[in-house]
């Protein structure tokens, strides 16, 4: 845990600020820009990346995907510049915290994998780029999304000490928790094979 040297009040200005970053959801707008429906009523109702590819258009999915990083990421370096390493992680809560119950949808949200590697790699680029590679790699040899996102997130923890970030082990330990209680249904249905593959149009 860093040094808490942030004034409480600017703490928590930095709370909220990075909640509503989070909880744009760019996938939904994205999808309605380009007049690909409604996200939430398209193969798994999820508002994410993956999601979005299954609607076949993939510029719409990578810029979901981008856009759902870029959000956490930019949240923890303003953080950062701004006011200091606790704000920093601060911010990678609560702008993780956003896509998961967003404000917009009536905190109905998404699992927030893309936000979680984009906090990552703002927090500690090393750790975070490890976490994508793991990320790739489980996702070329078994095309499952959930279950790449789920075995990054758990190996997110052995990274930090691979890089020397151990500080950051509590922050990173919520974030892996919060990843996993958010891919409880995708856990059953792993175990029971039935879980989509990348690119499958769910219907």
């Amino acid at each position: 845990m860093p040094e808490l040297t942030t004034a409480p009040a600017l703490l928590a200005l930095t709370a909220l600020l990075s909640y509503l970053l989070g909880s744009i959801p760019f996938g939904l707008v994205i999808t309605r820009a380009m007049g690909l429906g409604d996200l939430r009523s398209i193969g798994s109702g999820n508002i994410g990346a993956t999601n979005v590819l299954r609607t076949g258009n993939k510029p719409a999915a990578l810029a979901t995907l981008v856009l759902d990083a870029a959000k956490g990421g930019i949240a923890v370096l303003v953080a950062r510049v701004a006011l200091g390493e606790d704000a920093a992680q601060l911010a990678a809560l609560f702008s993780f915290l956003g896509p998961l119950f967003p404000v917009w949808l009536g905190f109905k949200g998404g699992k927030g994998v893309a936000t979680f590697l984009g906090t990552l790699l703002a927090l500690a680029w090393p750790v975070g780029l490890a976490a994508c590679a793991t990320w790739a790699v489980t996702a070329a040899i078994t095309r499952i999304s959930s279950l790449s996102a789920l075995v990054a997130a758990a190996m997110s923890s052995f990274w930090l000490f691979q890089f020397d970030y151990g500080r950051m082990v509590v922050l990173v330990v919520v974030l892996t928790l919060l990843v996993y209680v958010r891919h409880w249904a995708n856990l059953q249905r792993i175990k029971a094979g039935t879980e989509p593959k990348i690119g499958a149009k769910k219907s």
